[in-house]
């Protein structure tokens, strides 16, 4: 016999998560100063993620409200771990993670995030590292065939990541992080970012959230989330991603890939119906299989979860139950 299906109260009660819809998430804000003018947002954003000040309002006042809260609460528990054990480890960084599929709008978020808790009354500091300086170079990647796999786990140094972060975390003064470069599609030779003792460091990358893979000789690394305090991924429907990233596809034939520099330039002769069907081929053969093989999978692992609509308009906020 078939057992009856689970109501919804029964359903949402067995889930890790609680869920908001806009305007229940939106009420959760209270009396959090908005820090950031529609100047702001202009230099924040990227051209194919739009950002409305209203977004902010109703979504990013509300999360920074309750990092506040977070962070506070960890720097409470941190201090008593140290009078516990007697020690005196200087400052923690206290680190959030974005993950995320391509086209989805990390970057915006995590640089709209940088900017408001920046904007804290005690003014932190706040730095922001993108695993792509983790990439491992094009010359390696074509010496192994693994151009198609460009953003796939394997494609990463993942060692360096967790060497990095482990050292943030430690409270390491000028820690260097390798630096990509989208236009050349590469990371830059020589080229670093330095994470000294920040307050806050926000990862941005697809695959922040996914567990580590043992080593050859069987041992057990760290994930790169076991260093975060608190994550965000970002969601939306598979077509939804797909006409994102094709939009953008096509603003970037007329813009940046039409650079000399850029790795992407002969996409930029392309005529319109051709470009297209690349842009598609390219999200299906590659994006797609990593979105699902690699991305999802992570995506109950978050702290917190912002569902997207249409225009990029976060449509639901599911946050992870203590």
């Amino acid at each position: 016999m078939n057992a009856a299906p689970l109501p919804a109260s029964a359903l949402e009660a067995a889930s890790p998560f609680r869920h908001f819809t806009r305007d229940e998430w939106a009420q959760l804000r209270a009396d959090t100063p908005l820090t950031l003018t529609i100047d702001d947002l202009r230099k924040l954003q990227s051209n194919h993620d739009p950002i409305s000040l209203d977004e902010v309002i109703a979504i990013y006042l509300p999360l920074s409200r309750l990092l506040a809260l977070y962070v506070a609460a960890t720097q409470g528990l941190f201090k008593a771990t140290q009078r516990f054990l007697g020690a005196d480890d200087g400052k923690v960084p206290y680190i959030i993670g974005v993950a995320g599929s391509v086209a989805v709008g990390k970057s915006t978020t995590a640089r709209v995030l940088q900017a408001m808790l920046s904007r804290w009354p005690n003014t932190p500091k706040v730095q922001l590292v993108t695993t792509d300086g983790f990439l491992h170079p094009n010359a390696k990647l074509i010496g192994d065939a693994m151009m198609d796999r460009k953003g796939f786990p394997e494609s990463y140094d993942g060692m360096a990541v967790i060497n990095f972060l482990a050292a943030v975390k430690a409270g390491e003064r000028n820690v260097q992080a390798p630096v990509y470069s989208h236009l050349v599609y590469d990371v830059v030779p020589g080229e670093t970012v330095v994470v000294d003792r920040p307050d806050i460091l926000i990862v941005e990358g697809l695959n922040v959230l996914m567990p580590n893979r043992l080593t050859r000789e069987g041992r057990e690394v760290p994930f790169v989330s076991d260093f975060f305090d608190f994550s965000v991924f970002l969601d939306a429907s598979e077509a939804l991603l797909e006409k994102w990233y094709v939009e953008r596809f096509m603003r970037l034939r007329d813009t940046a890939f039409r650079d000399p520099r850029s790795f992407f330039k002969k996409f930029s002769e392309l005529d319109d119906a051709t470009a297209e069907a690349t842009a598609r081929d390219i999200w299906r053969r590659i994006n797609l299989v990593n979105l699902r093989e690699n991305i999802l999978p992570t995506r109950p692992r978050a702290s917190l979860r912002l569902i997207k609509g249409a225009s990029h308009r976060i449509e639901a906020v599911a946050l992870r139950k203590l």
